[in-house]
């Protein structure tokens, strides 16, 4: 997923791709501790993912401000 991708979505889409991300994330994690993760590197990217749209998230409330 691209920044600019998630630029041309609406907040209310953002906001349901966060918490989406964040339910993985979760699970994810919980997969770690039990030993039934396939793949770390899936860690690594749903953080990333979920910190590009909070980053967007912010970028559009502070664009509202202005």
């Amino acid at each position: 997923m691209k920044a600019a991708e998630l630029r041309e979505q609406t907040v209310e889409d953002l906001r349901d791709r966060e918490k989406e991300l964040a339910e993985k994330l979760f699970a994810l994690r919980l997969q770690k501790v039990t030993g039934q993760l396939e793949s770390p590197a899936k860690v690594k990217v749903a953080r990333r993912d979920l910190a590009r749209v909070l980053t967007v998230l912010r970028e559009k409330e502070l664009g509202e401000q202005v």
